[in-house]
């Protein structure tokens, strides 16, 4: 997030300043067609919606791009978290797909926080359609660390 004013804001008021566009989206998400919806403390709520330029060659959604969103939401639900000065990073992603996942398919991808300490963070994400359809599910762990 290019905004000059991060260094004094915490990980929310950072978030929050991106879900309400006073700074430009993440190029990633731009890149693969999802954004922020929903933002609290400790949880996000990013939405996209496949199209048939991330299918892979069996016909479905490919799994770069779930687990990419599904990335992005146990990531900044940990940053939502974060003190003034502090960032992080993804030490791990594991993606659990529970069923193919089709073009126009509307999903949200939900990230919670479930513990972070000083160094570490633990979080987890589902992604389900519109209809509750869950799709997949992640867990991550991050480094907390003092932002450079």
């Amino acid at each position: 997030m290019s905004d000059p004013d991060r260094a004094a804001l915490s990980g929310l008021e950072q978030m929050q300043r991106l879900l309400s566009g006073a700074v430009p989206p993440v190029p990633i998400a731009l890149t693969l067609g999802f954004q922020l919806a929903e933002l609290e403390a400790g949880r996000v709520v990013f939405a996209g919606t496949p199209g048939l330029d991330v299918y892979n060659p069996i016909g479905s959604v490919h799994g770069g791009w779930i687990a990419a969103i599904l990335d992005s939401a146990c990531g900044c639900a940990v940053h939502s978290r974060l003190r003034p000065g502090q960032a992080y990073t993804s030490l791990e992603l594991k993606t659990a797909f529970h069923r193919a996942l089709t073009a126009d398919v509307p999903v949200r991808a939900e990230g919670r926080v479930v513990q972070i300490g000083g160094r570490a963070a633990f979080s987890e994400a589902d992604l389900r359609g519109l209809d509750g359809t869950l799709y997949a599910t992640a867990t991550s762990t991050c480094l907390v660390m003092p932002a450079i």
